[in-house]
């Protein structure tokens, strides 16, 4: 038995309910499809977990509706971001590559903080938001 066969036997059985079951969630099915396959690169970097699955459609939906939330953010943040470019006057825009940039910080910023407890997340906030003291 290789390596990869409790991988490739988890796909097999797995992948069509999967992407069948983002489809039903996601408007676009290309989406569906991308999610689907980060959700079985999650599977292969961490090959370990496989062999205690009791319920692996359970599993699979858990860390598919993660990557669904995961996107959802960032094209919300992304969005917000170029929503405030708009408005800035065209010799103040930032270049391509600057706004890539500065897209991929806020995108981490917002990683990090997810991480954080809500209290300790909402303090930060506000702190450096809004100048409040802790």
């Amino acid at each position: 038995m290789s390596a990869h066969e409790p991988v490739d036997a988890l796909y097999r059985d797995h992948h069509a309910w999967l992407l069948n079951w983002l489809q039903r969630r996601q408007p676009h099915g290309d989406q569906a499809s991308d999610v689907a396959h980060d959700t079985f690169l999650q599977v292969l970097l961490r090959p370990q977990l496989i062999a205690g699955l009791r319920q692996p459609r359970a599993w699979l939906s858990s860390v598919a509706k993660g990557l669904l939330i995961d996107r959802f953010r960032r094209q919300k943040l992304e969005a917000a971001y170029l929503h405030a470019l708009a408005q800035l006057p065209e010799a103040e825009a930032p270049s391509a590559e600057r706004q890539l940039m500065l897209l991929q910080t806020l995108m981490q910023i917002d990683a990090l903080l997810d991480g954080l407890p809500a209290k300790a997340r909402m303090a930060f906030l506000l702190s450096r938001l809004e100048g409040l003291s802790y």
